[in-house]
């Protein structure tokens, strides 16, 4: 019995602590602080355990289809440039605000975790400023977009130039159509 009062008392005093804590103020949310050492050891094994698991199972299909990267480099384009960066792009001033950093993934894609990116394009990661695009795109448009992340390493600037040329990216952010390159459907809002 004193044992179980023992470990009430302990479970009390660790609940109180904790919303005194919350209740403080003392954590410095802006993100422009950077975290402690601790608190970032923490959310990046919490995140890389929490997307291994859900990313168990996923199968990924072929990713080197032209016309499935050019969809993807589209995609890309509209939606994580600004963020993520591109050959000889540098992240938006955006991305560099975030706490913590997007990766750039020009340099970074790796085949062996396609099915790990893809549950993240999906579902997103809460606090991160990584959005879930699962509600608003097809499984076949996040693979389109991975199988573009995946051929990123291998672009040179000018490669990657002459795709977003070749899509007419440049010509419709210039005419303000955002929501529409050259193979899109009309309307379909990212």
């Amino acid at each position: 019995m004193k044992i179980v009062l023992t470990i009430v008392a302990v479970l009390v005093v660790l609940t109180l602590a904790g919303a005194f804590f919350v209740h403080s103020g003392t954590y410095d949310v802006a993100a422009t602080s950077p975290d402690n050492g601790f608190v970032t050891s923490l959310m990046r094994r919490t995140l890389h355990e929490s997307v291994e698991r859900r990313s168990e199972g996923i199968q990924v299909p072929p990713l080197d289809d032209p016309a499935m990267i050019r969809e993807g480099l589209i995609h890309y384009y509209e939606m994580c440039a600004t963020c993520h960066g591109a050959p000889g792009i540098k992240m938006s001033p955006i991305g560099q605000g975030l706490n913590p950093a997007p990766p750039e993934l020009a340099s970074k894609a790796e085949p062996d975790e396609a099915a790990e990116w893809f549950w993240i394009v999906k579902n997103g990661i809460k606090m991160t400023g990584m959005p879930a695009f699962g509600p608003t795109h097809t499984d076949q448009e996040i693979w389109a977009i991975l199988a573009f992340v995946q051929q990123m390493p291998k672009m040179t600037p000018a490669e990657y130039q002459k795709m977003v040329d070749d899509a007419g990216l440049e010509a419709s952010m210039a005419a303000g159509s955002h929501s529409e390159g050259a193979d899109h459907e009309p309307g379909h809002e990212h």
